[in-house]
């Protein structure tokens, strides 16, 4: 059983989601097509440690917790946008620099790197219909949560959609017990 269905009955885990109807959210985030899924630690840290001082220099209030949207399903490499929710629409591109990582998915050190501009825009989590469930443990164990999230939903007659996401109700830091950490999850329902 994952650490997750040890969260409170009234919060939705993964076994039992949640269907609402919710608004679209404002954000500020990097999209990033291509990425290798084995550093996407490399791209959340780079994204947010340049993200948020750019935003208060552009005099714009972070109002939620970071995520991650995913515009198809991951594979050795993903399509993502890593963002903030915020008060109102960034005007015009933030250029966050660029990070690199070794080309492909492997972690061969030895590999040529490849770089990835980190370019801040204006965006929106979806609105309308969605389903939702609250992880609670590590990040290794998201996998089994969203697996365990899509069969609920499926079981339950619903068809989840594109896109879907991650937000890190919980910011981790260096010393917590990784066991105390809540990613919510969320993705859009088809017709």
């Amino acid at each position: 059983m994952s650490g997750s269905e040890d969260v409170p009955v009234s919060v939705p885990v993964p076994s039992r989601p949640a269907l609402l109807e919710a608004p679209e959210q404002v954000t500020a985030s990097v999209r990033v097509e291509g990425f290798p899924s084995a550093h996407l630690p490399v791209l959340f840290d780079g994204v947010f440690t340049r993200l948020f001082p750019a935003l208060g220099q552009a005099g714009v209030q972070p109002v939620g917790a970071a995520f991650s949207l995913y515009a198809r399903v991951p594979a050795d490499t993903v399509d993502i946008e890593v963002g903030i929710p915020v008060d109102r629409v960034l005007d015009g591109a933030v250029d966050l620099g660029e990070i690199a990582v070794p080309e492909g998915a492997g972690g061969d050190h030895g590999a040529e790197r490849v770089s990835f501009p980190l370019v801040a825009r204006a965006s929106a989590l979806p609105g309308g219909r969605i389903a939702t469930a609250a992880h609670l443990g590590g990040y290794d164990g998201l996998g089994e949560a969203w697996q365990t999230f899509m069969g609920a939903l499926e079981s339950q007659g619903q068809r989840a959609a594109m896109p879907f996401w991650e937000v890190y109700t919980t910011e981790p830091t260096p010393d917590m017990d990784p066991a105390t950490l809540r990613t919510d999850l969320f993705t859009a329902l088809g017709v």
